[in-house]
């Protein structure tokens, strides 16, 4: 179905190709996710198979790519529409109409297909990704993860042969994105539908791959084969494939299903033994005055009222999670401690001040946000250029966000267009720009998006150094296994109210659905991590 004949990329001034030694072919009816480090060429390899690269990208592309028989060399990207779905990593820069039910309609009227069968179709897709309810909703008004729903529906609605998802569950919550990868999965199935799949988040969608293609992004070729195989030797594994190779099964598990099959006798060894923990503050034991509280807080987001008398207090050296399937008020609450919403009623403090009627010189060293969207951060030419103004911006000694990025992600040119990173890159970006000012309450929207596992790492040991340090961290996430590894304490909202408010070992063990992986392999026993399981059997 996609055939990769000798292709390498290069984009103009890159040192070296964003990718090289491309030489395989995808079959048809097959689930391909690709697997790799950030940087790697996931994007530009999908940008391949739609026609985008190059396009639209540009670059130099050497070589032959063809799709079902079309090269796409010769086939820009509206020649593919018919042939090729492509969802990508940020939703909302592919939305050309205002309400779901448009949006949905949007690709199938420009293919013109008959009226009945649109709407048909669109009926399917409403039902088939839990849409119904948010049919006449605007575009504007839906959560992050609502959005890539239907970013996801746009295209599925179409009934491509080929679909490319880059990124397609990173906004989601657990149920939800289990509801799309379901879909997915179906398509592939049923409909003999060939998806080539890039996906950050592994333990959600590795169990579902027919093939991975791995791209170790240290300049040798691309391969593609069993996951199972491949994964033994990828420099990017999901928990549950890290905990099968500290435990030495083989063949690795690819889901929890098939670890929990085997982790008999690694429960023996671990009984009598206590994970250990990871310093920092426990529930109650927080005297000092917080950092940040707010008191039978209301928020309303246009005629949604998003949060409902909520009551919080967030104190210093203690990370906390915060998280709620999509649309429960997650990003609201972030919005509200950083000043950018007036509460409806019920008040909001952040050391001190009123969040949205100080000024924005006086916040800068009180809160700092890191959106779900990183480019509303950036806005300069290079990076090194946005390093130098955060510096600029909070006083900072020159060359304290180089640094801070350095550590994040390794490696990242000092020349490079911010629009020119992938999602992940980009996020990290933005990080170091807030961290910069040394905030006293740092707010995370969905931090992970776009990062891979060591990445993910990086940004785990910065963000505990943080909480050391004496500073409040708040992420709002959907990534269970980063709540698991990081956070002190867990908050769950749903319809904006707090259902859940504790340790964050008692709160995900207590949820089948923010339980981390190992977590399941190992129930009953209290373990979340792969990093206290290794530490343990020491």
């Amino acid at each position: 179905m996609i055939t990769f004949d000798r292709v390498q990329v290069r984009y103009p001034d890159a040192d070296r190709p964003a990718l090289t030694g491309l030489d395989l072919t995808v079959p048809e009816g097959e689930l391909c996710l690709l697997v790799g480090p950030s940087g790697a060429g996931k994007s530009t390899l999908l940008g391949l198979v739609s026609g985008l690269v190059p396009h639209f990208t540009g670059g130099r592309l050497s070589g032959r790519v063809t799709v079902d028989g079309r090269d796409t060399r010769d086939h820009r990207p509206r020649d593919l529409a018919d042939l090729v779905g492509t969802v990508g990593q940020d939703p909302r820069a592919r939305f050309v109409t205002d309400t779901v039910e448009e949006e949905l309609a949007y690709g199938m009227e420009s293919l013109g297909l008959p009226p009945a069968v649109m709407r048909r179709r669109v009926e399917e897709t409403l039902d088939l990704l839990g849409l119904a309810e948010l049919r006449d909703r605007p575009l504007d008004t839906l959560s992050g993860g609502q959005q890539q729903r239907v970013a996801i529906g746009s295209v599925l609605a179409v009934h491509p042969k080929v679909l490319v998802l880059d990124e397609p569950t990173s906004a989601l919550d657990p149920g939800a994105a289990e509801e799309v990868l379901a879909v997915v999965q179906r398509l592939v199935h049923d409909l003999g539908t060939t998806v080539l799949m890039a996906e950050h988040r592994l333990e959600r969608v590795v169990q579902y791959a027919d093939q991975v293609l791995l791209l170790p992004g240290d300049g040798t070729a691309p391969r593609l084969g069993p996951p199972g195989e491949l994964l033994a030797h990828s420099p990017v594994v999901p928990p549950v494939v890290a905990l099968g190779r500290l435990a030495g099964w083989q063949p690795l598990p690819l889901s929890v299903r098939d670890a929990r099959r085997r982790a008999g006798e690694l429960r023996e060894r671990l009984a009598g033994l206590t994970p250990p923990r990871r310093a920092g503050l426990v529930r109650g034991e927080a005297t000092a005055e917080p950092v940040a509280r707010a008191d039978r807080l209301t928020l309303r987001r246009g005629p949604v009222t998003a949060l409902h008398g909520l009551t919080l207090a967030l104190h210093a050296g203690e990370v906390t999670a915060l998280m709620g399937r999509n649309g429960a008020g997650k990003s609201s609450l972030l919005g509200a401690l950083a000043g950018l919403h007036a509460p409806a009623s019920g008040t909001v403090r952040v050391g001190g001040l009123t969040p949205h009627k100080a000024r924005p010189a006086q916040l800068i060293g009180q809160v700092g946000l890191v959106p779900q969207d990183p480019r509303d951060l950036l806005y300069a030419e290079t990076v090194a250029a946005e390093c130098a103004a955060a510096d600029q911006d909070c006083g900072a000694e020159p060359g304290r966000c180089r640094a801070l990025l350095e550590r994040l992600l390794p490696g990242l040119p000092d020349t490079a267009h911010p629009r020119d990173l992938s999602e992940g890159q980009r996020l990290t970006l933005a990080l170091a720009v807030v961290l910069t000012a040394r905030p006293a309450l740092l707010l995370l929207d969905e931090p992970t998006r776009g990062l891979d596992y060591p990445a993910k790492a990086r940004l785990v040991e910065i963000l505990a150094g943080l909480a050391a340090e004496g500073r409040a961290v708040l992420l709002a996430t959907h990534d269970v296994e980063l709540a698991a590894e990081l956070a002190h304490r867990t908050l769950v909202l749903a319809e904006g109210e707090l259902v859940a408010d504790g340790p964050s070992a008692e709160v995900v063990l207590a949820s089948p659905v923010y339980a981390p992986q190992v977590a399941k392999v190992l129930a009953p026993q209290p373990w979340l991590t792969v990093r206290q399981v290794a530490e343990a059997l020491r």
